[in-house]
Formats: C-alpha cells, structure tokens, sequence
C-alpha cells in the first residue's frame, strides 16, 4: 500500500545492509510515522510484546525475521530451539506467530548452523510474499460481497461497512485481511466508507485503521465502540468485515476484545458478519474456540491510563479512572461460529463451520 504516494510494506530487511529488520513502531501512530530497526532476537520479542509491531499476520513474518536475527548470533541447535520458543512465547493468542516460527524450524533443522543464516532470511521472504498474495487474494474474494451490495442498492446510496481493531496492511505484510476488500472496492470506484471502531483498550481502530484508511484516501469515520449497535438498528451499516487472530476447525474466531459484541448486534439486526484471513490463522488442532483458545491477559494500564495528543503537539499519558480502582484487560474475546455469517480467505469464500473450512482446505480434512 501506499504513504503519500510511496509504495510501503510492514516489514523489510534494510537494503544497505540485507540482515537488519526494518518496521513501523505502531506505538507512534497515528501522530508520527518512525521506522524501528532491530537487530536481534530480543528486540524483535519486545517489539512483539509492546506492540510496536502487531496484526496476527505481521507478528508471524516478523518473528520469522527475528530467528534469522537470533542465527546470525549463534546457530547452533540448542541456541536456536531456545531462540524460536522465546518469539513463540511472546503472543500467546494469534496463532501466525507458532506456524511461522514452526515453519522455519522445519525449514533449518535439517541444515547445517553454517547454513542456517542464509537459509532463514530467504524462508522470512517467502512468508512474506506469500503472505502479500494471500492479503490480495482476501481482497478479491471479499470485493464481490460489496459489488453485490452495490448492485442491490442499484448504484445509489453509500456502501457502509463497519470493522473493529486493525485489519489493515499494517497488521499485515501488505493488503491486509478485512481491509483488502474495502481497498480494492475504492480503487474501483465503489462509494464505500468505513465505520471505525475506536476499539479499546489501546484503540488500534481510532490510531491505525483510521490513519491508514485516511492514508489512502477511503471516507471513513470513527465511532465509539459501543455505537454499532445504534447504527446497525437504523440501517446505517450494511455489513461488517473483521480479522481474527485465530479461527478454529470448526469456525469460532477469536479477534480483538469486543467482536462478539458486534456479532451479536449483527445477527440481531440481520447485517451480514464477515471474517477475513489467511489459511495461516486456522488452527486445525481447536475446536471449540471459547473453551481452547488462550486469550491474552495484558497490563491493566491499557485500561487506565490513554496516551493522546495535546493542543500544542505533545504525546502525553494520562490516567482516566481512580488510582484505587483495579482493571482487567482481556485482549481477546471469542465469537462462536453460529454467528460469523462467513469467512473470507485466499481460497476463496466459505461457512464459518467444519464443513466449510474443508471444502476449501480438503488437505487440511482430518488434522
């Protein structure tokens, strides 16, 4: 995608000297846009944690990245087994994260340590470029659901799409999942906009997807979390499109606190409730996602405390609840699959259900 007219991915190895990793910090976004070096392994697992680098896609090609960082440090066996099980750990919900980190190990460990390195960053680029045309292929599958609402509307009338968290091209390589479509629709010159959910805790909506939405161009508006239930009553919203960090075999999703919520607001009011992702967030060994699925406990702080921009352009920290009041911040919530009207993937489009999943994946069936 695109930043002021340049073309931009998530993540890339510096040019000048082909072995650092070069990321956005989205901690700074939306109000300053800096680059984050690393340089090794551990950078790449605080990055992870702090969330400077995010989107369960991202997460999985970064880490990726950071076990060739770790092998330009010492490649011998143990070194590395320790190394991959340090980036797994960092997330515990998004399930990008272990395939990408699995995927390389399988990759190195037949390898000689003296062939590790190279070997490591050329498996990081494929998951890469494979993860970009997965993010296109999103895109395409998921654009016909909008032509159809355009046709329905008989080419009047605006296309209003709500989406909750960040499920853009900065939470992706490129693209994005939910995203994807929405893009494409644009370029097309489809008259779409976009409901943004501010999303709290750290508001992933509000800072990410309304700066990269407004970045390329796409009428977009942010609204309180709790607003769509309002505008999905009132018909102001013709479908809602997400990403998720995990999606089980049978099709429950996990995504981002709050999209169950949205879910059931949906099915209440009969708008179509799209997931979209790559085969990658498709854990075959789960199936009942609200009871297997780990979800994320992270600091309370997120809750209590907002970072913002003042009038005179400073980045401040306040708190907005009492010092006495403890919080609780689950990052994830799981929407049973009963409620997903979908999933859209680079296959193409399928029920949120078993059936479904296979009839797209059959090489999966069994797992």
């Amino acid at each position: 995608m695109k930043i002021n007219g340049v073309q931009h991915r998530s993540v890339q190895v510096d040019p000048e000297n082909n072995t650092d990793v070069l990321i956005f910090d989205q901690t700074k976004l939306p109000f300053s846009l800096e680059t984050l070096r690393l340089t090794e392994c551990a950078q790449v697992a605080h990055a992870t944690t702090s969330m400077q680098v995010r989107g369960a896609p991202l997460i999985g090609a970064v880490a990726a990245y950071g076990l060739a960082l770790a092998l330009r440090v010492d490649s011998e066996n143990t070194a590395m087994e320790r190394d991959a099980a340090m980036l797994a750990a960092t997330r515990p919900t998004a399930v990008n994260l272990r395939w990408a980190i699995d995927r390389m190990l399988a990759k190195l460990r037949p390898l000689t340590p003296e062939d590790r390195v190279a070997a490591a960053y050329a498996e990081a680029a494929r998951i890469c470029d494979e993860d970009v045309a997965q993010n296109e292929a999103i895109g395409r599958h998921g654009l016909d659901l909008i032509e159809k609402i355009e046709k329905k509307k008989n080419k009047s009338g605006r296309i209003n799409i709500l989406t909750h968290c960040n499920a853009g091209w900065i939470a992706t390589v490129d693209w994005g999942t939910a995203l994807a479509p929405i893009y494409m629709a644009h370029d097309a010159g489809y008259d779409v906009h976009v409901w943004v959910d501010e999303t709290r805790p750290r508001n992933q909506g509000a800072a990410l997807t309304a700066w990269e939405l407004g970045s390329h161009g796409v009428p977009h508006t942010v609204i309180v979390d709790n607003a769509g239930g309002h505008l999905m009553q009132h018909g102001m919203a013709d479908l809602v499109i997400v990403g998720t960090d995990r999606v089980t075999a049978r099709g429950d999703v996990a995504n981002k606190i709050g999209t169950y919520l949205k879910a059931l607001a949906a099915r209440d009011n009969d708008v179509p409730f799209w997931v979209a992702l790559p085969s990658t967030t498709i854990d075959w060994s789960v199936n009942d996602g609200v009871r297997e699925i780990p979800i994320e406990e992270r600091s309370g702080l997120e809750v209590t405390n907002v970072t913002g921009q003042t009038a005179d352009g400073r980045i401040e920290t306040v708190r907005i609840t009492p010092r006495e009041s403890a919080a609780a911040n689950p990052a994830f919530d799981v929407t049973p699959a009963r409620l997903v009207t979908g999933l859209i993937t680079e296959r193409g489009r399928c029920a949120a259900s078993a059936a479904g999943l296979r009839s797209l994946f059959p090489e999966k069936a069994g797992r």
